[in-house]
């Protein structure tokens, strides 16, 4: 082989190389700012196309794939990506708003509905054994999806009620997967529906009472979410029966996503309290600033 065919050859391969990284980042950074909406539908058509051609494998393992990339890494991706487009955008004195925001948009990334793939997975052993149990859940997750998806744009804002909602959803599908061994409780009264509240912090404190506190147990137990009013301040509680926790462990990724979203929102005026009930389990307590929305 002379040396232009060898030259040419190399310049082929580092422009193949060039062309597969530029293609992998315009893929990585498309996952990182799809919604989970849009990426599920895709996932669904994917599967129905390549299972008509009798060749799943190329479906699955582009659903595996994008699924990790949005899990571990999209929502910092996408907060750089929004960060990046703040700065070239905007003069000095916004930056930091849209910085902030981007920050923001980290943290509420890491509690997008991870439990998705589990449900789907639910649903289709389901559909074999008993449908109507299938199609219960599918309407569950419908509504859920219709709760948490313009939550997840909701840069700050949201409404108790809104929260209340997803949550809501969120345990009709847990309680269609562990029967007997969750029971739930709402204790919210309606005036309180309108008064504003951050997106998904609630979901966050059912999250972690049903997988530290009542999983652990065989029978499972009981989660009550209730909230009031105290010398204008709005409480905001989730309180289960479980196995109870160790006051001296780490927060986890959870509840420290809370503490830092608090700060950034009000600064000294809110709190995430974590405190152990006489009668066992954990109680576990947003307080935040109490006002109405206007117009409410």
């Amino acid at each position: 082989m002379s040396t232009s065919h060898l030259n040419r050859g190399m310049d082929l391969l580092r422009e193949a190389t060039e062309l597969a990284k530029e293609s992998w980042w315009r893929f990585f950074d498309w996952v990182a700012v799809v919604e989970w909406r849009q990426l599920v539908i895709i996932w669904v058509f994917a599967l129905v196309g390549f299972g008509m051609l009798q060749t799943p494998e190329p479906a699955v393992w582009f659903i595996f794939v994008s699924f990790a990339v949005k899990v571990l890494a999209g929502g910092k991706r996408k907060a750089e990506l929004d960060a990046a487009a703040a700065d070239r955008k905007a003069d000095a004195a916004t930056v930091d708003r849209k910085l902030t925001e981007a920050q923001m948009a980290t943290l509420q990334a890491q509690v997008e509905p991870h439990f998705l793939f589990n449900t789907l997975a639910l649903i289709g052993q389901l559909i074999e054994t008993d449908p109507p149990e299938a199609a219960r859940i599918h309407a569950h997750l419908i509504d859920y999806l219709r709760a948490t998806l313009p939550q997840m744009r909701a840069n700050g804002g949201g409404t108790l009620g809104k929260q209340v909602e997803l949550s809501r959803a969120y345990l009709a599908i847990m309680q269609a997967r562990m029967k007997e061994r969750l029971a739930v409780q709402f204790s919210v009264p309606d005036f309180l529906g309108s008064a504003p509240f951050p997106p998904m912090m609630l979901l966050i404190l059912i999250e972690n009472a049903i997988k530290h506190g009542l999983e652990p147990k065989i029978e499972g137990g009981r989660i009550e979410v209730s909230a009031h009013v105290v010398h204008a301040t709005l409480h905001v509680d989730v309180r289960d029966n479980g196995a109870g926790f160790n006051p001296l462990s780490d927060d986890g990724v959870g509840l420290a996503n809370i503490r830092e979203r608090l700060r950034l929102l009000y600064g000294a005026t809110a709190e995430l309290v974590i405190e152990a009930p006489p009668e066992g389990g954990t109680l576990a307590s947003i307080r935040v600033p109490y006002s109405m929305m206007e117009g409410a």
